[in-house]
């Protein structure tokens, strides 16, 4: 038996309704709809979590709390596991913005990874904090063969692009496929090294499904 790594998008903020691009520690926190999303998500779970960790974001530190309580588990928080930072682009909300970062991001999906926010981060700068990251909790908690998931609260579109680094899942679903707020994604790890994921959103291998592309609430 072995566990997962459950990363878990935090719940809706103030943010994710004015579409503003809102990436900066701590940012803005949830709402009320997305404090009731939290503890829905907390207290649906089949079984806690045997460790629970989230970004340093006020956002995602709120959504955790909730967790934690419906669970027992205590929360820890993590540096290095926060939202692309984008730079230029931070605090704006109008559709030219959305269609620049989503050109870069669709751009770092299919390869091109050195492309960058204006004043933020590239795909590289983004993988480089977070894989390691990954790594040490798959090294400390998912590799003596003991049962039970790991779980972490993160943001859209960092964990949708380190799912596809990790996974291989590929675009166009991985950049079309909008994460709801406190959707998951599920990465089993392989005994030959690698993940399988084993989630995706609402979507269950394989991931092959068109998914229409969105350009409502892309990240946070």
């Amino acid at each position: 038996m072995t566990g997962k790594l459950i990363l878990v998008r935090h719940g809706e903020t103030e943010g994710n309704v004015a579409k503003i691009l809102d990436t900066r520690v701590p940012g803005l926190p949830l709402t009320e709809r997305g404090a009731a999303q939290a503890k829905t998500f907390g207290s649906s779970l089949s079984r806690p979590p045997k460790a629970l960790f989230c970004s340093a974001a006020l956002r995602a530190r709120q959504t955790a709390g909730y967790i934690e309580a419906a669970t027992g588990v205590p929360v820890e928080v993590l540096d290095n596991v926060h939202e692309v930072q984008v730079g230029e682009l931070e605090g704006q909300h109008t559709g030219e913005a959305h269609a620049q970062f989503q050109r870069i991001y669709r751009a770092w999906h299919e390869g091109d990874l050195a492309e960058r926010v204006p004043g933020g981060e590239s795909g590289y700068d983004v993988l480089a904090r977070f894989l390691p990251i990954i790594e040490d909790l798959r090294t400390t908690y998912l590799t003596d063969g003991s049962d039970g998931d790991i779980m972490l609260v993160s943001h859209g579109a960092a964990m949708r692009l380190v799912s596809r680094t990790l996974s291989g899942v590929a675009p166009p679903f991985t950049t079309n496929n909008h994460l709801d707020n406190t959707e998951t994604i599920e990465l089993v790890p392989r005994a030959i090294g690698g993940w399988e994921c084993t989630r995706w959103g609402r979507f269950t291998p394989p991931f092959g499904y068109e998914v229409a592309p969105t350009a409502d609430d892309p990240m946070g």
